[in-house]
């Protein structure tokens, strides 16, 4: 058996926190899931190419509130956040249509990305972007992993691609790496993310970790 564990959950508590955030009774639980789950749908479908790192939820009683994180929010915002609005707009007609219990106050949060080439969700996105240009997969994945490495936080990345890498009759996987990537040490804190490029001859899928040190509690030591 494999003993593989995604790195965001490995650290939850310890040094990640829920990309959902609510409390809810068990009657509440399943339709609170349900509209996680179609609101992070219709957001990743509508915001493809937005270069968005993560959407986050959070709710209470009276309020509920949507984060999306994204390098450029002025793609998303628009001219007098015209952008923004619309967006809103259309997720509670989504919502609406899908029978989605609509809180008293709802926010739409657009927070921008300061260091977007060590975020491994939009590192693998541009990967993404270059090799549904049929750019070679090999100089792509190379020049991504010199970014990442330039960054001064990064003390070190490891990228994957696996398909039929250049149009090839066989599926292969491969991957290039550098620095440090210590995935058991828990106080590591490591980012990742996975996509798809979707290319003529196949679905070719890339991963991406980017470690950026040892957290501690105290800083000083």
């Amino acid at each position: 058996m494999t003993k593989t564990v995604h790195p965001y959950a490995h650290r939850l508590v310890i040094l990640r926190d829920w990309k959902s955030r609510w409390f809810s009774n068990k009657k509440k639980y399943k339709d609170f899931l349900r509209a996680d789950v179609l609101i992070r749908k219709f957001l990743e479908k509508r915001l493809r190419g937005f270069y968005v790192s993560s959407i986050e939820i959070e709710r209470s009683r009276k309020f509920s509130k949507i984060i999306i994180k994204t390098s450029r929010p002025g793609m998303i915002i628009g001219r007098n956040g015209e952008g923004a609005t619309k967006l809103k707009e259309d997720l509670l007609k989504i919502m609406k249509k899908n029978e989605i219990t609509i809180s008293e106050e709802f926010k739409l949060d657009i927070i921008e990305v300061i260091s977007p080439d060590s975020d491994a969700s939009l590192v693998a996105y541009s990967i993404v972007e270059a090799m549904e240009k049929r750019l070679p997969y090999r100089r792509v994945i190379k020049q991504a992993l010199e970014k990442v490495m330039a960054v001064r936080e990064v003390k070190g990345a490891r990228i994957v691609v696996a398909g039929r890498l250049g149009g090839t009759e066989i599926a292969r996987t491969e991957g290039i790496k550098d620095g440090n990537i210590p995935l058991q040490t828990l106080r590591a804190d490591i980012d990742f993310a996975r996509e798809r490029a979707r290319l003529p001859y196949g679905t070719i899928g890339i991963k991406v970790w980017i470690y950026k040190g040892e957290v501690f509690n105290d800083k000083k030591k």
